[in-house]
């Protein structure tokens, strides 16, 4: 049943208050058509509990606009959702990236994240190619993506909004990686769930990593505002040799600061008893929060990103298949995914947001069950990289 309004709905019942249901909910294909972002074509879904979101279909379907009840969740910079026939990949010594860089969900990989980085491309077989040379977070999230399907399922007096699409990172003599993606949610629901499938199309092994970069900007994050985490120890931050100079700890957002230098930790995180890892960032002043769930043994690894400088505010929810220190760690731990030809890695991220106190309250404790996190702002950092090839499945790179 369709819970519109305060009121639960047959599929009948809905028929008989519109003629479309588009009137209540839908996904809509659309064009923008200026500036920066001229040419990109966009899915808004509307759930009819105003819950609306954006899909980039020329971004590899990453998720660029957020907001529920006109309060905005997802994060805008200023660079925009950028056409990527603009983005130079290989620009400002692999941090031009960050010229495409926004939105609520930018996804990293297919076959690297993190920092700049040359890796040997032995495995490649071409004597020309040396080395794959990869920018920031890697290639996916500027790639246009092939719209497969779109639109509403009705399952009996259930319907669910989807939207399914292709994205291919490949070259000759190099990785072709595909990453198939669907996004669902519900009429009348306040969340939504993304699937993805990454598949190894070429006959070269080749090498790779996933990243979920969720970004949660103003009001949801604002002076006060709570990260919720099953932290069990935080292994690694960025700004370790200085890390009370800003007075910024892990728990709780400042204000937006002019020369705030980004902040990243990396957490050891728990799991529930089915593997689900919830992380939030809540604003109990507004009384509206935002919760991911991941799965541990997809993504074992989670980093926090603080980007509190003003006209950039925003907090970084971070899943990830590999610590920070990205491809050349995992490959001296013998923790790298290799994939064969039709090999393939799945990974769900489900997205929630949390209206009222009550459900914030309840995300707390849940979370709190699982692990509670450190009371302390700076928690004594631990150094311990706990070994991730057995989550991964990863015995041996040979």
């Amino acid at each position: 049943m369709v819970s519109l309004y305060g009121r639960t709905l047959s599929r009948r019942d809905v028929a008989m208050h519109a003629g479309s249901l588009s009137q209540f909910a839908g996904v809509r294909l659309m064009t923008l058509g200026d500036g920066v972002e001229r040419g990109v074509r966009m899915l808004e879904f509307r759930t009819g509990s105003g819950l609306r979101f954006t899909v980039l279909v020329d971004r590899a379907f990453d998720i660029a606009d957020c907001d529920y009840r006109g309060a905005a969740i997802g994060w805008h910079s200023p660079a925009g959702f950028r056409n990527p026939g603009l983005h130079e990949y290989e620009g400002e010594g692999g941090l031009a990236w960050l010229r495409s860089f926004s939105g609520l969900l930018c996804t990293g990989g297919l076959d690297h994240i993190f920092f700049m980085h040359a890796d040997d491309a032995a495995h490649y077989h071409y004597v020309h190619r040396k080395s794959v040379e990869s920018s920031i977070h890697g290639r996916i999230s500027t790639i246009p993506g092939r719209l497969v399907a779109y639109g509403e399922e009705w399952r009996g007096d259930d319907c669910v909004l989807f939207c399914e699409g292709v994205v291919q990172q490949a070259t000759v003599f190099g990785e072709d990686l595909h990453l198939v993606r669907r996004i669902e949610t519900t009429v009348g629901g306040t969340s939504f769930t993304l699937h993805d499938r990454v598949i190894n199309h070429g006959f070269y092994r080749t090498p790779h990593m996933m990243l979920y970069h969720i970004n949660v900007g103003h009001p949801v994050l604002a002076e006060g505002s709570r990260y919720l985490a099953p932290i069990v120890h935080t292994p690694w931050a960025a700004h370790a040799e200085n890390y009370r100079a800003q007075s910024v700890g892990y728990r709780t957002a400042p204000a937006p600061r002019v020369n705030f230098h980004e902040q990243v930790w990396e957490h050891w995180m728990g799991a529930d008893a089915d593997g689900k890892v919830p992380v939030a960032l809540v604003n109990d002043a507004l009384g509206l929060g935002f919760m991911v769930e991941s799965n541990k043994r997809e993504l074992p690894c989670y980093i926090e990103w603080q980007n509190f400088q003003a006209g950039h505010y925003a907090l970084g929810i971070e899943p990830a298949s590999h610590h920070v220190f990205g491809k050349p760690f995992a490959k001296d731990r013998g923790e790298l995914i290799w994939l064969e030809h039709g090999e393939q890695r799945d990974y769900t991220i489900r997205f929630t947001v949390l209206d009222g106190a009550g459900a914030i309250a309840g995300a707390a404790q849940r979370i709190a069950a699982i692990a509670r996190q450190p009371d302390q702002d700076f928690p004594d950092l631990s150094g311990r990289w706990d070994a991730i090839g057995g989550l991964l499945g990863v015995t041996s790179e040979s």
